[in-house]
């Protein structure tokens, strides 16, 4: 249940709010609009009067709302009205007028409207024109002539509503810090059906903003690429002539004066506002962290290797930095796939991007060389690979985004958490579509079965907890065809899958094969060493045979 509070002003605010509650709607979606409840339980009702001009009695119910209001004149606040619409899930049951009447009573005592029991609370009623939703209107000024205490109404629904909804057995929705990006208004998603986009300016525009943090490195290159992708900016300039903050509209996303929709950065998210931008690119800068040479598909996995360490105990402010550059990563993945997997990953960019903010701040300096890496992906993604670097990514970001899930749930971010499960549905559809071909290609070139019978032999000797699962699973052809080139290239295969199997354990991978596929991968197109560094290699793996656990690893889906 979802209730949602606005505000509104101006001499006409109650009797405008009447009659768009009684009207047809903006798409004529309103049916049998019609009062549950109001603060007397007799107040006229406009829905309900057949012998009378409907027009005439919702004047009559403005007028009595708006009583308290006149009575204190020029005296009165500058907001006068108080809107809640309040939302049923789509799956929740049908609830009755009655039932609905008992939520809006529940919801205006919850704010301060009308606490229970008090004859000279503020005037308000309950308004019902579809089955899912009501819509509770108030005045903001007691019977009494005083103003009502509803400091931090917006919290106090919010709670009331999570209460109402295990009373009613109604669906569940997470409780929130604070820190989630504003929903599209009821008018926002109506002109978006009706211009037949998919969705809303603000969700676009939300989008556009983050992929520009993500591929920028500095605050020029940010404003670039917005104009690139077709957004309009307006700067909020400082006496100085210094830009404070920026306002982001889409062309043709007009008012009814023609004039341009802008929305401030803050609005569309809380870490996209110009000093949050500034912030996050002042640790992107080229100078201090330029990303050696090399893949950076390879640069881009090692560092998003090393993020379940920061989510273990640790610094939350760096473990912070490092889920908001994994999601920079995520928004920029999709501009890199193949067609037919842009859509799940932007599914996943989207889902993801609730699981970036909590009320800890983030330390974007930990992550600046993953942001770095993904950055030269972006800038040139034909030239790094052949889907075998997206795949490996992929299969480490289910690894961080399960670790994530657990890092969000042991400090009670219920949003943040459901965030993450919703990301690993769509990153796993993901995955399979872009590392289906590329393991299969590999698998297609396996060595003679000699050769695969040597590297059984080892892991059955390295890792014999993992090693009948390896040879059963599909991807063994894969992981024995990258041992191979491995060693063709120069590489000792014993020595490198005793590096691939101390990088990190195999415990939380669905598939162990695919796992080592992929580090194989990388580490065999690294320089061969030489045979005194081989030699040392393989003392270094035999000394340490696996990297340290961080504890309590969740279930990995995959």
């Amino acid at each position: 249940m979802i209730p949602k509070i606005i505000l509104g002003k101006g001499p006409h605010a109650t009797r405008r709010t009447i009659s768009y509650l009684f009207g047809k709607g903006r798409a004529n979606e309103h049916i049998d609009p019609h009062l549950v409840a109001s603060w007397n339980g007799f107040a006229p009702d406009p829905g309900r009067s057949p012998h009378r001009d409907p027009k005439e009695v919702e004047a009559q119910l403005a007028a009595q709302l708006d009583q308290p209001v006149k009575m204190l004149g020029d005296k009165a606040p500058k907001h006068t009205v108080w809107h809640c619409p309040v939302r049923a899930a789509p799956e929740d049951p049908i609830l009755t007028d009655a039932q609905w009447a008992d939520i809006a009573r529940r919801i205006v005592a919850a704010a301060g409207i009308a606490p229970e029991g008090d004859e000279e609370a503020c005037r308000w009623v309950a308004v019902r024109h579809a089955e899912d939703h009501i819509h509770i209107a108030a005045t903001l000024v007691r019977q009494d002539g005083r103003r009502p205490q509803r400091d931090y109404d917006q919290r106090a629904v919010q709670r009331e509503a999570r209460q109402i909804e295990v009373d009613y057995g109604l669906r569940r929705l997470k409780p929130g810090d604070g820190t989630a990006a504003k929903r599209p208004t009821s008018k926002e998603h109506f002109k978006a059906k009706r211009l037949g986009h998919n969705a809303t300016s603000r969700e676009i525009l939300r989008l556009r903003v983050r992929r520009a943090v993500a591929a920028a490195s500095t605050e020029a290159e940010f404003f670039a690429l917005l104009d690139a992708m077709g957004v309009t900016v307006r700067l909020k300039l400082g006496p100085s002539g210094d830009a404070l903050g920026c306002n982001f509209a889409l062309p043709g996303d007009t008012n009814d004066k023609g004039e341009p929709v802008f929305y401030a950065g803050s609005t569309l998210a809380g870490d996209l506002s110009l000093p949050k931008i500034r912030e996050r690119l002042a640790t992107t800068s080229p100078e201090p962290a330029a990303v050696r040479p090399g893949n950076p598909w390879h640069q881009a996995t090692a560092a998003a290797e090393r993020i379940p360490h920061h989510l273990t105990p640790g610094s939350d402010e760096a473990a912070q930095g490092q889920l908001a550059a994994l999601g920079g990563a995520l928004d920029l993945l999709p501009l890199t796939a193949p067609a037919a997997a842009r859509a799940e990953l932007e599914c996943a960019a989207i889902a993801f991007e609730r699981a970036t903010r909590s009320r800890i701040a983030a330390d974007h300096a930990s992550a600046r060389v993953l942001r770095r890496s993904v950055q030269a992906i972006w800038k040139e993604p034909a030239r790094h690979g052949d889907g075998a670097g997206l795949a490996m990514l992929l299969d480490v970001a289910l690894t961080v985004v399960a670790y994530a899930m657990h890092w969000h749930r042991a400090r009670e971010h219920a949003q943040q958490q459901a965030a993450a499960e919703q990301t690993l549905v769509h990153l796993q559809a993901a995955y399979v579509q872009i590392s289906g071909p590329v393991l299969a290609g590999l698998a297609s070139r396996a060595p003679s079965p000699q050769t695969k019978r040597r590297y059984a032999h080892h892991l059955q000797q390295a890792v014999p907890e993992h090693a009948e699962r390896i040879l059963d699973d599909p991807a063994w052809d894969a992981l024995a065809t990258v041992l191979a080139d491995a060693e063709a290239a120069g590489h000792n295969p014993t020595t490198i899958l005793d590096q691939a199997l101390s990088q990190r354990t195999l415990d939380d991978a669905h598939s162990p094969a695919r796992t080592l596929t992929w580090r194989i991968r990388r580490l065999g197109e690294r320089h061969a060493p030489g045979p005194r560094a081989q030699a040392a290699n393989a003392s270094h793996a035999r000394a340490h045979p696996t990297a340290p656990r961080p504890q309590e690893p969740p279930t990995r889906r995959r």
